[in-house]
């Protein structure tokens, strides 16, 4: 089984602002190599 993990972190010029993170998701997933599977993603708020 391959796995592969990354952070990443986003600065905001709001307090409460909606960020698209679905290609930066998607990069992490080409550079991962992994062909097949599940992606979890986790987020942190502060």
């Amino acid at each position: 089984m391959k796995s592969y993990r990354k952070e990443l972190w986003f600065n905001t010029s709001q307090r409460v602002e909606f960020i698209n993170i679905t290609p930066d998701v998607d990069e992490c997933l080409r550079e991962s190599g992994v062909q097949e599977g599940m992606v979890l993603v986790n987020t942190k708020q502060i």
